[in-house]
């Protein structure tokens, strides 16, 4: 990828805080088409644990200069891989890659 993609991760208190993260750390993004409060929702999980928050959709959450959940939605396919690059009191800043390291991520790429 020639430009880097940040996003912020919210939601972090409503799962297991910031506990799981760690800098450095691969996440998987995976679109919920079902989620019935946001239509461009991506989710985003760590391996053995599932969900610990989303990518941040409001003005409110999404950091400056961090892409929100609809301008992420249309460039990754059903999902993408993050790394961790920052951790604050209540969210994450990560950054989308190319591939999955893991193969307990899956597939994912970013279009």
């Amino acid at each position: 990828m020639k430009n880097s993609v940040l996003v912020t991760i919210t939601g972090l208190a409503h799962y297991y805080g910031t506990k799981p993260f760690k800098v450095g750390a691969v996440i998987k993004l995976k679109k919920e088409y079902d989620n019935k409060y946001d239509d461009e929702a991506i989710r985003a999980q760590l391996p053995y644990i599932g969900t610990v928050g989303y990518v941040a959709n409001s003005t409110y959450t999404v950091y400056s200069g961090t892409y929100s959940a609809g301008r992420l939605y249309d460039k990754i396919g059903e999902c993408a891989c993050a790394k961790i690059i920052l951790i604050t009191h209540s969210s994450a800043v990560a950054e989308v890659i190319e591939g999955c390291p893991s193969e307990s991520m899956g597939e994912c790429v970013f279009e």
